[in-house]
């Protein structure tokens, strides 16, 4: 029993280290680098480097916050990339909370594989991801119309109010039809905060079946061979 208590003791300890050395990072970073904005600061296993986050890229940091390294941190008994799982584990979503509901659902296919997209209407960037959605297959998409743009969000209602919305949308995108003016109960504001809520802070935004969060636009080809898999299915 007092090994126990002896164990848990030097646990806690080890943990208020930690917590207290993550702290004086902070307090060094905002003293010296007050514009530097860096998120998700915690610690490796590397005694006296942490990791954080800054422009959706991981980085390393030491506790005075006097240098940064850019890179891999590779664990050499397995070759474990360390920030593989880092990147991984900050860019993941839980699938089960999505509101589904409040996306336009276009099914090709089986439907089988699915994928969700945040996109602006007005965004060159979701125009071409749109040609590139067009050619996977089997794939069940669901699109969250996200106006970034205040010039986006009238017309993303009238999309959302149309009949047939995945035929709007699909047409205002490709072609640039633009939907008949119409008004009715949509989700565009619960995108929008849906969105600051995940950290989607650009479209396009894909979110695969595994959480996988990948900003900007991807070919059909490299949507099905993701580093998490086709579609977002774990490589066996």
């Amino acid at each position: 029993m007092l090994k126990k208590i002896a164990m848990f003791s030097l646990l806690s300890c080890f943990s208020a280290i930690s917590l207290a050395n993550v702290e004086t990072l902070k307090i060094n970073l905002s003293r010296y680098y007050p514009n530097i904005q860096v998120s998700n600061i915690q610690a490796t296993a590397m005694p006296g480097l942490y990791s954080a986050s800054l422009d959706n890229q991981i980085i390393y940091l030491d506790e005075n916050a006097q240098y940064m390294l850019v890179g891999s941190m590779v664990r050499l008994k397995d070759q474990k990339n360390l920030t593989k799982d880092l990147v991984l584990q900050q860019n993941s979503v839980d699938w089960k909370q999505l509101p589904l509901k409040d996306a336009i659902k276009t099914v090709k296919g089986t439907g089988k594989r699915q994928l969700v997209v945040f996109s602006d209407p007005n965004c060159p960037y979701c125009k071409k991801l749109e040609a590139e959605l067009d050619k996977l297959n089997d794939a069940t998409i669901y699109t969250f119309i996200y106006p970034l743009k205040s010039q986006s969000i009238a017309v993303s209602k009238q999309v959302w109010c149309d009949p047939n919305q995945a035929y709007a949308w699909k047409n205002l995108l490709q072609k640039n039809v633009q939907p008949k003016e119409r008004s009715c109960a949509n989700p565009i504001e619960r995108n929008l905060a849906l969105g600051r809520k995940l950290g989607v802070e650009g479209t396009p935004t894909l979110i695969f079946e595994t959480g996988f969060k990948l900003m900007g636009g991807r070919s059909a080809e490299e949507i099905q061979l993701t580093v998490t898999g086709p579609l977002g299915k774990p490589v066996k």
